[in-house]
């Protein structure tokens, strides 16, 4: 069941003031996130290993969700809640099989037809993304806009996280168009204040369940 609002995506190149990613998320989770998905690409398996560990005893003692980026062998081995996929991972359906019906996945998608795809495979939740201009994204290139992201959402059987660029003050709007909740990465890890950062997205009165 997708009941929470924040999906906070992880980056330790980013933390900031003194920080470490486990005292980041740490501070994340004390502001109400409920749901983090650990996405350290660059790390090998026997490096990602025990930082994954380390975060599912974390999520756990939180009461919240951890997901793993695209390393099904991990979320099993930790006992994650659910796995992340990218644009070059695996069919959703071919993972599905390896992970159960337990396990939920989440899927990155930057278009409808790419949603649609996500949802007829088994896909639990999608990220849509970016809607704004944010310099993790870029890559995507140009920002999708509210106008795509309404129309993903109105098209999708399944919740849609609005990713990129999202600020306390346009959560409301990527809400009002339909999306389930929203995915952070710099807005939370990068800031000085995790805990504060995210207490800011927590109370919004539009996020909350």
């Amino acid at each position: 069941m997708i009941d929470f609002p924040l999906y906070l995506i992880t980056d330790r190149k980013q933390v900031a003031n003194g920080h470490t990613l486990y005292t980041a998320v740490e501070a994340a989770l004390q502001g109400g996130v409920k749901a983090v998905q650990l996405r350290e690409k660059d790390l090998s398996a026997a490096e990602l290993l025990p930082l994954a560990t380390q975060l599912r005893d974390l999520t756990r003692s939180h009461g919240a969700l951890l997901f793993i980026n695209d390393n099904i062998d991990i979320a099993l081995a930790v006992e994650a809640d659910g796995v992340h996929l990218g644009s070059h991972s695996e069919a959703t359906e071919v993972i599905r099989t390896k992970v159960g019906e337990k396990m939920l996945i989440g899927v990155s998608t930057h278009s409808k037809e790419e949603i649609e795809i996500a949802a007829k495979q088994g896909a639990d939740f999608v990220t849509f993304g970016p809607v704004y201009a944010t310099p993790s994204k870029a890559k995507y290139g140009k920002p999708q806009g509210l106008k795509k992201l309404s129309e993903a959402c109105r098209n999708s059987s399944i919740p849609v996280f609005a990713l990129g660029g999202i600020t306390p003050e346009r959560a409301t709007e990527v809400k009002q168009v339909g999306a389930k909740g929203i995915a952070l990465i710099s807005a939370i890890i990068a800031c000085p204040a995790p805990r504060e950062a995210a207490e800011a997205f927590a109370t919004c009165d539009c996020l909350e369940m």
